[in-house]
């Protein structure tokens, strides 16, 4: 998700486009904290490893 956040923050500079702009950041910040949360141990989505 932090991959797709990046992509969709660079593609809507590129164009202007705000809306893609507005979902990258929001994108981003969940793959952040679901990124910490997983790092800490917690199981997020039912899942403890993603292996």
């Amino acid at each position: 998700m932090i991959m797709l956040g990046i992509v969709l923050l660079i593609i809507g500079f590129i164009t202007g486009i705000a809306i893609l702009w507005t979902l990258g950041v929001l994108i981003l910040i969940i793959g952040v904290v679901l990124w910490i949360l997983g790092s800490l141990g917690h199981a997020v989505g039912g899942r403890r490893h993603y292996f």
